[in-house]
């Protein structure tokens, strides 16, 4: 669990990470550099979870021997898919990371929403509705190690 208070606003107690796929994690369907060794770092004190409906069919090879615990949706109504899947975890400990107009829905309900802005961009509505924007998704491992950051970025 990853533990904060954010000053004027609230404390958020994280054990739930969930990411979406493509644009997020990876690139044209392969696994951006970095993660696996974030996911390993931190994978004794969060649960990852990855929910995808996998455009590139490549997302099982991808995550091999990787400790992600991984969803394939449909391809119809993956935003309230994904926001279920948060529901479902429980919300309120759950941080919610994704770039598509289908995660939204997701960074919303989520207790905490990051938005990446990589290589295949940033949805305005998911810009909308994250608490936070990160320029590369290793930024994300930063705020797990230092969670302090989370704080001078939150704080009210």
């Amino acid at each position: 669990m990853i533990q904060v208070t954010i000053p004027g606003d609230k404390e958020i107690k994280i054990t739930h990470v969930v990411f979406d796929y493509n644009g997020t994690i990876a690139k044209d369907g392969k696994l951006l550099a970095g993660v696996k060794e974030g996911i390993a770092a931190f994978s004794e004190h969060l649960t990852f979870h990855v929910i995808t409906a996998d455009t590139f069919g490549s997302v099982e090879k991808e995550l091999q021997g990787i400790k992600a615990l991984l969803t394939v949706i449909p391809k119809e109504n993956q935003a309230e898919a994904k926001c279920d899947y948060i529901e479902k975890l429980g919300a309120k400990e759950t941080l919610g990371v994704g770039n598509g107009a289908n995660d939204c829905l997701m960074l919303k309900s989520a207790a905490l929403g990051i938005a990446v802005l990589g290589d295949e961009g940033l949805a305005a509505a998911s810009l909308v509705s994250a608490d936070i924007v990160v320029k590369d998704i290793l930024d994300l491992f930063g705020f797990f190690k230092r969670p302090e950051r989370l704080i001078a970025t939150l704080r009210r």
